[in-house]
């Protein structure tokens, strides 16, 4: 006998009642009786991609206390936005958080469209992301899909297509449950649900308010869905950085394009990172000054999300009166004044513990 299908009813009415009593206590929530603030709903969700809640609310604190209104935000520098984003990844989001905000105070005199195909117009603003604040911040009916509400979703529904390709269906599902009253609470209690109770290992069924109506709970087989590919292993890429070193202590920085990884930030100079190891005079051809590198021994490994990084220093003590094009000096003591990405601090990092006369 076939199980009978979810009913949407049911499921929004278990579901609400659930978050009404279990909500998760969120800085960027708006308190009930309170009307969402976009500037504080946008802001969460940008950070949020591909970033966990622990991780952000320190972050979102900072940037709201620093830009408490989206034109304050716009009015921000570049380099001071990047520098409060350092450690959180992806900076590609800072850049167009920035051009978003600038976007909204100057074109919109500061108020958020409130439709998804205006929302998706912006900068740095996609299908999820419009869905999520089209519903959370303007009670529109929208259905934004994170991790946790596909989990959710495709557990409920049983679905078994293998990710990615089953991403519609599950999509399409997802739409049939949300609801006309209360979308936006409807979507973060998805959230919440699955980030606490339908988690990826281990979920906990028997505290879940959609038990009932489970298709995969009813099978017993939870933890089954949704069906993944296995990940290819990530390929590993090489580089050697340049750390040269003023007499004085100060050391060569410079900020990488504003397009492509890591955009925007500083960094201390290095060789392209490539598929094959550099050998020392290889790697000698690309620095930005001439000195007698010597190699440091270990190496710095960082991990992006489509490789492993493996990076050499070289450093040489070098005298010199003007510093390249887009360059800079900077003491280590100053380092914390600039963007320098976490990658970029495990360099500094390293070289405290290997480079003869370093002093912070």
């Amino acid at each position: 006998m076939t199980p009978p299908i979810p009913d949407p009813v049911s499921v929004r009415r278990r579901l609400l009642r659930w978050y009404d009593r279990n909500a998760r206590d969120l800085p960027w929530r708006y308190k009930k009786g309170d009307p969402p603030d976009p500037y504080r709903v946008w802001l969460s969700e940008i950070m949020l991609q591909q970033t966990t809640v622990a991780a952000v609310k320190g972050y979102f604190d900072d940037f709201t206390t620093r830009w408490p209104a989206v034109g304050d935000l716009a009015k921000a520098e570049l380099n001071d936005v990047l520098h409060a984003w350092q450690g959180l990844g992806y900076y590609a989001r800072a850049r167009n958080l920035h051009k978003c905000a600038q976007a909204i105070a100057g074109e919109r005199a500061g108020r958020f469209p409130d439709t998804e195909p205006e929302l998706k117009a912006l900068p740095g603003i996609g299908d999820y992301t419009a869905a999520a604040i089209a519903a959370i911040a303007f009670d529109r009916r929208a259905t934004p899909v994170d991790a946790n509400i596909e989990r959710v979703t495709a557990r409920l529904f049983a679905l078994g297509d293998t990710l990615p390709k089953g991403r519609k269906k599950i999509s399409e599902r997802a739409s049939l449950l949300t609801p006309k009253n209360r979308p936006g609470d409807f979507a973060q209690a998805l959230m919440d649900l699955g980030a606490g109770v339908c988690t990826p290992k281990a979920p906990d069924c028997s505290a879940c308010p959609l038990t009932p109506e489970c298709l995969a709970a009813g099978q017993g087989e939870a933890e089954r869905y949704p069906v993944k590919v296995a990940k290819a292993a990530r390929p590993v890429r090489y580089g050697m950085v340049f750390w040269a070193v003023q007499g004085d202590g100060r050391v060569l920085l410079r900020q990488r394009p504003e397009k492509g990884l890591l955009g925007g930030m500083t960094e201390f100079p290095s060789t392209d990172w490539r598929k094959q190891i550099w050998s020392s005079a290889e790697a000698a051809k690309q620095a930005p000054v001439k000195g007698r590198w010597r190699r440091l021994d270990g190496v710095v490994r960082h991990t992006f999300t489509h490789f492993h990084l493996e990076l050499t220093v070289l450093t040489a003590e070098v005298a010199i009166k003007r510093e390249p094009e887009g360059a800079l000096w900077s003491k280590p003591s100053g380092f914390s004044d600039h963007a320098l990405p976490t990658v970029m601090k495990k360099i500094a990092d390293h070289a405290s513990r290997n480079v003869p006369g370093y002093s912070s």
